[in-house]
């Protein structure tokens, strides 16, 4: 057995690992992504197999057990047996949070205490992975990644199932139906609900706009008046139109030479972005092909696909000349003209900004340097779709390294009667980066900002004539498509009316990750909460039915914004300014006080608008004859109003004695200790950072996964 072993990520991981560096750093064994789930509540607490309306957090934090599908037994049985021989592991997963989480998981469950060195890339040639093993770092420099990841992990199974299970039992009225709650996936439905709610509730209005043609003379030019205050009535409107009819005076004209430097280059949510209103792109397919471009067989021509930032390190800038040379060498990208030397720029507004990698672990999406000069041979072996991507990559990487565009803006204003007629003009001086998108052409130049002006002099006269009134109407928002739904996630600052924690949260990122939120909204269809239509995304009426309940029970519960400031707690812990366990507490307060807001209210769902039914967890038993009879006496004695459904459903004729009764109810069969009912707890606003309560080590000991008791695992809720 070797002394030494290197665990990647999957097995065509380990296949690339084993070409880059053989058998240098000893076996090579393959994970099948996550090889541990977290206990279920139940296995934790046996008391929490029947749902009610409690925190399910346990004293610690969840342990962990072997993940059941595919080959992940005979792999964690392979990584095992070779553990108890290694002295040295090196971890060669994923470079992002979910990359040292799954890695690192396997040696917390199995308690390793030998040397691990964590190797690092974000390509996966050979030249990137040797080089990546010969500047390995010390694994427990990537101690914040791990908790980071672990934080994220807890604390979601914690208020996903929490809530999922409080929803059911005190919102679905006794029916079979699981009402699914979830701390990413709950907004984001939220998201879309809103959006196709203001479309149906829109009434359109009806605006006038008057446009003359101003002849000058140099020549003719069109003029419009288009007040900030829309004119709403038709006879305003062509009153204006009458005066501006013949009427002569001096233009005022402004020209002034500006720059635009070249757009960011790509992370994950902007290709979706893009490719979801250009090609039709799903996210989750936008994904897929960058992977494959990523990881493919004889491909690998792009760095990581799930960045998360869209900058590069100052340490790349060595590698332009080497990328510029190697893409040019086709046909797609010659004709682009990167000066020689290329345009390097620095800092916040530049590609190259180390400060702007901060709390990221991997960079923008970009050509592969160590694969470009191959590039005519991997074309071929490309598909249509992973060659439209790769073009979209490589033409921003381009651009990135080009001059500004510069242009003349040309502003021209006639006062009529105090009525400004306006017209505005640009005309290019040197293209610089839009040369490397001929076929591109941004909104501000389309209609009349396209128009070519004739040239002009301040304080000439010019005659207007052909006045007329154009019926404009006022439009709805347009749908999301899965793009525009990403960019919806990630900047999820923009649901939140308090202007400072609008600014607070413009530095997070969002709601979710960029490797999860294809996969939310991919379980949303999945669970017929949205659908396609198009290349739009909307909502179902299964979909609308759940938003309503949830908002009306808890309008926190699908309020993006609240979710965005409990990520923006989660990513904190990656760059060292909140504790893993303070992050936990502060999504676990913001579910207590849910939970309390629920078991307060009265909303209740249609069952047959959700139309799925819930797991046999004996949460839907009618309660016994006892229970109702003492349930019926509590009400009257306390002047309270039963809950809806109590007479036939177990669970919620138990929450209701919970909450209101002494400790008779347990013995009346509501079997909620009272020392386990949720706690009042601050709003998600008001949490702040708290010393790491948890042990050092953040797996279970050996003796406490022996005292966990082994249950079946139950079927999780969507």
């Amino acid at each position: 057995m070797a002394d030494q072993i290197v665990i990647t990520e999957k097995t065509s991981q380990a296949k690339d690992v084993r070409a880059a560096v053989g058998g240098r750093y000893g076996m090579i064994l393959p994970a099948e992504g996550h090889l541990f789930d977290l206990l279920e509540p139940e296995e934790v607490v046996p008391e929490w197999k029947r749902w009610r309306p409690i925190l399910l957090r346990p004293s610690g934090l969840y342990g962990t057990k072997p993940a059941t599908g595919g080959n992940k037994a005979a792999k964690l049985k392979a990584i095992r047996d070779a553990l108890r021989q290694a002295k040295q592991v090196w971890l060669a997963t994923d470079c992002d949070r979910e990359g040292q989480l799954i890695g690192q998981e396997i040696l917390e469950h199995y308690g390793y205490r030998g040397t691990v060195m964590r190797v690092i890339f974000t390509a996966q040639d050979p030249e990137t992975i040797r080089a990546a093993f010969a500047r390995a770092r010390p694994n427990a420099d990537y101690a914040r990644l791990y908790a980071a990841a672990v934080a994220r992990r807890q604390a979601d199974q914690i208020y996903n199932l929490s809530l999922t299970r409080t929803a059911t039992v005190t919102l679905a009225g006794g029916a079979r139906a699981v009402i699914g709650v979830g701390r990413v996936k709950t907004p984001t439905l939220a998201i879309v609900c809103r959006r196709e709610l203001e479309i149906r509730n829109f009434v359109p209005q009806a605006y006038f706009e008057v446009i003359a043609t101003a002849q000058a003379e140099a020549g003719p030019l069109q003029m419009r008046h288009a007040p900030k205050e829309r004119i709403l009535k038709r006879e305003e409107a062509e009153a204006i139109a009458a005066a501006a009819e013949g009427f002569t005076g001096p233009l005022a004209v402004k020209v002034e030479d500006k720059r635009q430097g070249p757009p960011r280059l790509h992370d994950l949510p902007s290709l979706q972005k893009l490719c979801g209103s250009r090609f039709g792109w799903s996210a989750a397919r936008t994904l897929e092909v960058a992977q494959e471009l990523y990881d493919g067989q004889g491909k690998k021509v792009i760095t990581y696909p799930r960045a998360e930032t869209r900058y590069l390190p100052e340490s790349l800038i060595a590698d332009v000349p080497r990328i510029v040379a190697g893409l040019q060498v086709g046909r797609a990208f010659g004709a682009i003209p990167v000066p020689q030397p290329p345009v390097i720029r620095r800092g916040a507004s530049g590609p190259f900004h180390d400060r702007g990698l901060a709390g990221a672990s991997h960079h923008a999406v970009i050509p592969n340097v160590n694969t470009v000069d191959t590039l005519r041979e991997v074309w071929p072996r490309l598909s249509t779709d992973e060659r439209r991507l790769f073009d979209v990559i490589a033409r921003a990487y381009l651009a990135a390294m080009m001059p500004d565009f510069r242009y003349r803006q040309t502003t021209v204003t006639l006062d009529v009667g105090r009525h400004a007629f306006r017209a505005a003009g640009r005309q290019p001086i040197e293209l610089g980066w839009r040369a490397a998108f001929p076929d591109w052409q941004p909104a501000e130049e389309r209609g009349e900002e396209a128009q070519m002006l004739p040239p002009l002099r301040h304080g000439e006269t010019a005659l207007l004539r052909d006045a007329k009134v154009e019926d404009k109407e006022t439009r709805p928002p347009p749908r999301y498509n899965e793009g525009t739904l990403i960019e919806a996630m990630q900047n999820a600052w923009r649901f939140v009316e308090d202007e400072a924690l609008r600014d607070r949260l413009k530095e997070a990122k969002g709601i979710g990750t960029p490797a999860t939120r294809a996969e939310i909204i991919r379980g949303l269809k999945t669970q017929d909460f949205l659908a396609t239509e198009g290349k739009n995304i909307v909502p179902t009426e299964r979909g609308l039915s759940l938003h309503a309940v949830l908002e009306r029970a808890d309008p926190a519960l699908v309020d993006p914004g609240v979710t965005a400031q409990m990520e923006r707690l989660l990513d904190e812990v990656l760059v060292g300014q909140q504790e893993m366990i303070g992050a936990i507490d502060a999504v676990c307060a913001q579910a207590s006080r849910i939970i309390g807001r629920l078991q307060e209210g009265t909303a209740s769902v249609d069952a047959a608008a959700l139309g799925r039914a819930a797991p046999d967890r004996g949460a839907d038993r009618p309660p016994t004859p006892a229970m109702k009879r003492f349930a019926d006496s509590l009400a009257r004695q306390k002047g309270l109003k039963p809950p809806r459904g109590y007479t036939t459903s177990g669970a919620i004729c138990r929450a209701f004695l919970d909450q209101h009764a002494s400790r008779k109810a347990e013995a009346l069969g509501a079997d909620i200790p009272s020392d386990r009912r949720a706690p009042a707890a601050p709003d998600i606003t008001a949490a702040r950072r708290r010393p790491n309560r948890s042990d050092t080590r953040i797996a279970p000991s050996a003796a406490d996964r022996k005292q966990a008791p082994r249950r079946r695992k139950a079927k999780r809720p969507d």
